[in-house]
């Protein structure tokens, strides 16, 4: 300690300097950036020319595929991971979850009248099936919402109600795929065929879990490609009749024993506290799933894989989750956070990707119970440290940092005030392969998966080891 008159004639940083330590001090004066510039240059320059993390996502899509809850596909791709990341040399376990068992079966559409058509066709998510001979019946074509009003019970009645939307980005069009069943039940509709949730198409149907309203008849719903969205407005404008009929055996089974695959790098100093990144391990029954999740997956256990190569032990502990059944009933990231109980808050930051794996730009930030567009100093504060970091990405072109950053899958933890990130990119053709037999891993850019490594890794281990944290000390 240092004698009080000695206070009154030693400048005070000098003070500082020899009652917390000169490392300290400095660490605690430099800007995040300086701090970890060295570390985050060797993590960049491992991640960008690795080719294990590649290898990981070329074994899941070509040798697995697919990974819908309830599948032996799904169950395959957890068995390999949790092993392969023990052989690494990784702390890994498995976390079980009950998930949802929804079998897609044999579907067909056809066009009986005005002309004989085969269509193509994905029966969404979670929907029930048709009769064993299928539904035949004549069409009502509308463009949304309002006109399937506008038509009442005298025109919907009876009849497969097909949404010829247009595309309005994401958010606005998949509320027909999520709400459309139901609101055409209301009105007693037999099925409903809804315009794929993309902008663009080469004849591609997409799929995607619907919701059904409890106070409805629950109906058959598939979504059908753009282009037979457009076919169908076009002749209800010419004034023609169509009658279709489709065939789905589509059924949900008793729920089924899955997991979280959990793997991390135990903190040095401050093992009980937790930074968490990861995405979602499950996908739809169609394509490869390489996008839409397995890129995020294999990138997120690639970066702690590299951070173990390189025996980077950070203050806290940094944790992989590959997480289940983010599709079709989020019981994953639920399960993980009910196994944490009170101890929510020994998570510090979670990280999310689940925006597909193309040219990454940096991460977004919220800060739960924090204002993200206003004056909030808590949230400030946070903002200008991940800025901090994100210039350590500046040679890669993925510095921004936006001011909003969610995932389904940390939604849990966000709730009870965990900082939530996701990492961002271009987004300019993920919704032309989301949930599609098109998301294959041709799709990928490796070049794009190595960035995405580069990123999780340095940003995970700098908020694994960053002096303070984002939410406070």
């Amino acid at each position: 300690m240092f004698h009080p008159l000695a206070r009154r004639l030693v400048p005070p940083a000098l003070v500082l300097l020899v009652s917390v330590g000169l490392g300290s001090w400095a660490a605690a004066q430099a800007s995040l950036t300086e701090l970890y510039r060295e570390p985050a240059g060797r993590i960049l320059g491992a991640a960008l020319v690795d080719d294990e993390g590649w290898k990981k996502l070329e074994y899941l899509t070509t040798r697995i595929g697919n990974r819908l809850s309830g599948s032996t596909g799904l169950e395959r791709a957890i068995e390999w991971a949790a092993g392969a990341m023990k052989a690494e040399g990784l702390e890994a376990r498995t976390q079980a979850a009950m998930v949802p068992h929804w079998v897609r079966g044999r579907e067909s559409l056809e066009v009986l009248q005005p002309v004989e058509r085969t269509l193509g066709m994905l029966g969404l998510g979670m929907s029930v099936g048709t009769p064993e001979e299928g539904l035949t019946a004549p069409v009502a074509v509308v463009r949304d919402f309002e006109e399937l009003e506008a038509l009442g019970r005298k025109g919907v009645e009876g009849r497969i109600v097909v949404y010829a939307v247009e595309w309005k980005g994401y958010g606005r069009t998949v509320q027909y795929r999520a709400n459309g069943a139901s609101r055409a039940a209301a009105l007693g509709a037999l099925a409903v065929l809804v315009r794929s949730a993309t902008g663009a198409s080469l004849y591609t149907p997409h799929t995607g879990a619907l919701v059904y309203a409890a106070e409805q008849p629950r109906i058959p719903a598939a979504a059908i490609t753009p282009e037979d969205a457009a076919w169908f407005l076009r002749m209800r404008d010419a004034g023609e009749a169509l009658t279709v009929r489709l065939r789905m055996e589509a059924r949900l089974l008793p729920d089924a024993p899955s997991a979280n695959v959990v793997a991390e790098i135990r903190g040095r100093e401050r093992p009980d506290q937790i930074v968490v990144m990861g995405g979602h391990y499950d996908s739809w029954d169609v394509g490869q799933g390489a996008h839409d999740d397995g890129a995020a997956c294999m990138a997120a256990w690639e970066a702690l894989t590299l951070l173990h190569r390189l025996g980077l032990e950070p203050r806290r502990t940094l944790r992989v989750v590959l997480w289940t059944n983010e599709e079709n009933g989020t019981a994953g990231g639920k399960a993980y956070r009910a196994a944490l109980g009170d101890d929510v808050a020994s998570h510090v930051a979670a990280i999310e990707m689940d925006g597909g794996c193309e040219r990454p730009t940096g991460f977004g930030f919220s800060l739960p119970g924090a204002k993200e567009d206003g004056p909030d100093e808590r949230y400030e504060r946070g903002y200008r440290m991940l800025t901090e970091i994100g210039a350590l990405f500046e040679a890669i072109d993925a510095s921004t940092v936006s001011r909003h950053g969610h995932g389904t899958d940390i939604e849990p933890l966000m709730k009870d005030g965990v900082p939530g990130l996701s990492l961002d990119t271009v987004g300019e053709h993920y919704f032309d392969w989301h949930h599609s037999n098109a998301d294959t891993l041709d799709k990928v850019d490796p070049h794009d998966f190595r960035k995405a490594v580069a990123l999780l890794g340095v940003m995970g281990y700098v908020l694994a080891d960053m002096p303070e944290t984002l939410g406070g000390p």
